[in-house]
């Protein structure tokens, strides 16, 4: 393993590592992706993150790291899309437990390092919200990406951060970002999304999503998250770009009030009183809140006029491209009907299938 990748945020951030590994890289080596288990709720009806006990089948890489291979099967009612994508990345995937807060990631991160003896070290953070001060009234979900940053900065070994898509995860405009980042390392392009391409089917990551559909050539503005957020698909949106690790680590307030926590409650603690609120909060009232939601089922007939409605709304807006989280939430269906409606879209307009996202057919069309 000559490469370890660490996916600062979970979720799509191992996705689009897996990307930056084959673009940077290519097929010398397999890289260990050092990631969360922290699924929306869609996939995971357990608010926050997931540790080694929410899981079986987890063999040891070092003594405080566990890998998360395609036998992996997360225990009821935790979910997890890792075994899957385990199973479809050539690369090792290591779970980062963060319930024993940023001491607890340092930790596995220098036995990591002593283990594999990496060749190069990546911080890789998909949209910029790495960068985020902690004020930013945009900003939505902090706390990961804090906290591996604040692990990488105690870490004993050369880490380069790097930021994929800035902008594409709707928390930070790209305007706030420009005066940071640093020099272009790479641009995506629609050859560099192939290793990933299957996964994209089915993976709910929005700003990977978007990070793909940007190399591939969308441009237009897309709509994400339950709130509508509108993102530009300009030519920034394949590009990569390596930050300087101290400089984020000095604006980030949350990351550099943690640096010492050895639980996750505590890291929560630091981010109410910094940021005004613990993304797992959120998580917690959205899954309470959905616990009362009625099993719905999908009329394709009923399906097909909302969102034909939802459209002519979107353009309004100036909206060119969406989601398949979007159209779930904004069409008022369950979270756990997002894969049924992606199928019965796709199968009755294909060519709206902008892959991996749905494109906003124009009146003239």
């Amino acid at each position: 393993m000559k490469r370890l990748i660490v996916a600062a945020g979970g979720g799509g951030d191992a996705v689009a590592a897996a990307m930056l590994h084959a673009a940077l890289y290519g097929d010398e080596d397999q890289a260990v992706i050092l990631t969360y288990a922290w699924d929306r709720l869609l996939i995971d009806s357990v608010p926050g993150p997931r540790g080694p006990n929410n899981f079986t089948g987890l063999p040891h890489l070092t003594p405080a790291v566990r890998a998360v291979p395609a036998e992996a099967r997360p225990i009821a009612p935790a979910g997890s899309t890792l075994p899957r994508l385990a199973a479809e990345l050539p690369h090792t995937l290591a779970l980062i437990d963060p319930h024993h807060g940023v001491e607890g990631i340092t930790r596995q991160l220098e036995e990591l390092v002593r283990h594999f003896s990496p060749e190069s070290i990546d911080l890789l953070d998909v949209g910029g919200d790495i960068l985020a001060r902690g004020d930013e009234p945009t900003l939505r979900s902090p706390l990961a990406d804090a906290v591996t940053l604040a692990a990488c900065c105690q870490v004993n070994a050369p880490i380069r951060l790097l930021v994929a898509g800035p902008g594409l995860d709707g928390e930070l405009p790209v305007d706030e970002l420009r005066g940071v980042l640093g020099p272009l390392v790479h641009t995506f392009t629609a050859k560099d999304v192939e290793p990933i391409s299957s996964v994209l089917e089915w993976h709910p990551s929005e700003a990977t999503g978007m990070l793909a559909a940007t190399a591939r050539g969308v441009r237009g503005t897309c709509e994400m998250r339950d709130a509508g957020l509108p993102v530009p698909l300009t030519d920034e949106g394949p590009t990569v770009h390596e930050v300087d690790l101290d400089e984020a680590l000095s604006r980030n307030q949350l990351a550099r009030a943690i640096t010492a926590t050895a639980t996750l409650d505590e890291v929560e603690a630091h981010s109410r009183e910094i940021c005004g609120y613990s993304e797992i909060d959120y998580e917690r009232n959205t899954a309470t809140r959905l616990k009362d939601q009625p099993p719905a089922k999908l009329d394709p007939e009923a399906v097909l006029t909302q969102l034909d409605r939802f459209e002519t709304e979107a353009r309004s807006r100036q909206v060119t491209h969406t989601t398949f989280r979007r159209i779930t939430e904004a069409l008022n269906f369950n979270g756990s009907l997002r894969e049924d409606l992606r199928q019965l879209l796709i199968t009755s307009r294909p060519e709206q299938y902008d892959a991996p996202l749905w494109r906003i057919t124009s009146t003239a069309e």
